[in-house]
């Protein structure tokens, strides 16, 4: 399937203009990778000293939320995250 992107949103628009489709589908696409492998970090890590236990039987390493979301500059620009 063929789409059209309205003439507003190409690429002649440049820096000042509105970001092309295009650019706004590879940051999401940025936005959503960096997310997945920031938790595939995180559930490796845990998992990995899952063992490791207090004096009561309680596990020292768990996930307890999440950091605020920042800006990660890509090549397709920024980009937020949340850690």
């Amino acid at each position: 399937m063929l789409t059209v992107v309205p003439e507003e949103n190409t690429p002649a628009d440049g820096p000042a203009g509105s970001p092309s489709l295009i650019d706004e589908i590879v940051r999401e696409g940025a936005r959503r990778m960096l997310a997945a492998a920031l938790e595939a970090e995180v559930d490796a890590y845990i998992a990995e000293l899952a063992d490791q236990r207090d004096a009561r039987g309680r596990r020292l390493v768990v996930r307890n939320g999440h950091a605020q979301p920042r800006q990660v500059m890509t090549a397709a620009g920024a980009v937020e995250v949340t850690a």
